[in-house]
């Protein structure tokens, strides 16, 4: 740990460096983090199974502190999607990550979850989760092994490392606004998209009413 949280610009005496550690306040604070990420047991497809590898004893995902698996969102720091996102499951997902306090984190685990993946041309399968909440981590994989997902998890390390108490966004002066839940109805309606689809439908009137005169 010393080492990890030392800085090196100040020496320390070698008989003191067994109990004296010179730092910063955002080394401590990212150390803290990023050795107790308490992921959200939430699983869509094939991918959870890889996920549920991960955290058994051949793999130990305990050894980089993200063991605790909460079964609330109140209680998780990351979102691990893991498998086929459809638009039944899109609004509940982000009214999930909603519910998941700051700092939070999403990480999309597989094809499926970045992309679409082998099903990005159904009917019902949407082309990433990224167009409703934002990512951070996206691991690839058909699906990704145990040792893909620890990595993804390690880059999720190395980001919270580098941010910083004066920039991140749940220390700042404006309030977090929550992402709007999607409405499934006949397709998936995103709230934000309403003037763009309100300006579209304008159109297509516009389009109708000259071709009938």
């Amino acid at each position: 740990m010393n080492n990890e949280l030392s800085n090196p610009d100040i020496p320390v005496p070698s008989e003191l460096q067994s109990a004296v550690t010179i730092t910063s306040l955002d080394k401590i604070y990212n150390w803290g983090r990023r050795s107790s990420i308490w992921p959200m047991v939430f699983g869509l497809a094939c991918c959870a199974i890889e996920m549920i590898c991960t955290a058994a004893s051949r793999f130990d995902i305990a050894r980089f502190g993200m063991e605790v698996f909460r079964a609330t969102p109140r209680q998780a720091d990351l979102m691990i999607v893991s498998g086929t996102v459809t638009k039944k499951m899109v609004p509940q997902i982000v009214r999930l990550f909603n519910q998941m306090p700051e700092p939070k984190y999403v990480m999309a685990m597989g094809a499926c979850a970045s992309g679409g993946g082998p099903f990005k041309e159904g009917y019902n399968v949407v082309s990433g989760i990224d167009k409703f909440v934002p990512v951070d981590v996206y691991v690839p994989g058909c699906p990704p092994t145990p040792q893909a997902l620890l990595h993804g998890l390690i880059k999720l390390q190395e980001k919270i490392d580098s941010q910083s108490l004066k920039s991140v966004r749940w220390y700042g002066q404006e309030t977090s606004e929550a992402v709007p839940v999607p409405v499934l109805g006949p397709d998936l309606f995103d709230p934000r998209q309403h003037a763009l689809l309100a300006q579209q439908a304008g159109q297509v009137q516009e389009n109708t009413e000259s071709v009938e005169e």
